[in-house]
């Protein structure tokens, strides 16, 4: 059971899912303290860390910077910190994106995020809508702890029009298609980073961070 002493922080930039994500945190982890915080200090003072975000990149890396989050994320990843990035927080960890003309993020992990395109089709020929949003499945690339518990080729949320690709294999734990396969979950030493939303996926989107909980991040 998860220690009382565990604590959680919760990055707020305003730009994230956070009470969802909290909610569904203390779901899973009633002992651990979870914290809704924009404070550098209460970070550093946190076990793991969850970064989280939703809306447009420009927005996003705007408030990341302005608020100081590229060196609060940067320190918790180099401090050894089991992190989680979720969504666009995931995105932002990559080097740039297209999203708004082209976006630099915080290159902490290489790789791009690209735009899925306006004329995707399955493989029925179907034509597929862009934002990719809804229930898919993400087959596990590797055997990682934050995989304990959830079967092969499970169903998570997606809501998202740009993706990470595949560009940096060594990087990529999990994948999706839509109508391009693209990198679903990326993970590297105590950094792990998903585009679905494990808060909005039920029972393999709670053992997910049931898992991070838990996860040493090794």
């Amino acid at each position: 059971m998860t220690d009382f002493r565990t604590r959680i922080a919760v990055l707020d930039y305003g730009m994230g899912n956070l009470h969802s994500v909290s909610k569904a945190l203390e779901h899973v982890a009633p002992r651990a303290e979870v914290v809704i915080t924009s404070d550098a200090t209460e970070v550093d003072d946190a076990d793991r860390v969850v970064f989280p975000g939703v809306g447009a990149i420009r927005d996003c890396m705007g408030e990341i910077r302005r608020l100081g989050f590229d060196h609060i994320v940067t320190k918790a990843v180099n401090q050894g910190k089991p992190v989680l990035g979720i969504c666009v927080g995931m995105q932002a960890l990559l080097e740039h994106s297209e999203e708004n003309n082209g976006v630099d993020c915080l290159g902490i992990l290489p790789g791009q995020v690209r735009f899925f395109g306006r004329d995707l089709h399955d493989a029925n020929g179907e034509k597929l809508k862009v934002p990719h949003m809804g229930w898919n499945q993400v087959s596990q690339s590797i055997d990682h702890p934050m995989w304990h518990g959830i079967e092969q080729d499970s169903r998570f949320y997606f809501v998202h029009s740009y993706y990470v690709d595949e560009s940096r294999p060594e990087l990529v734990a999990g994948t999706c298609d839509y109508s391009v396969r693209f990198a679903a979950a990326v993970a590297r030493d105590n950094l792990f980073a998903v585009q679905f939303h494990p808060e909005k996926s039920h029972t393999a989107g709670l053992q997910l961070l049931s898992n991070f909980v838990s996860w040493l991040g090794e």
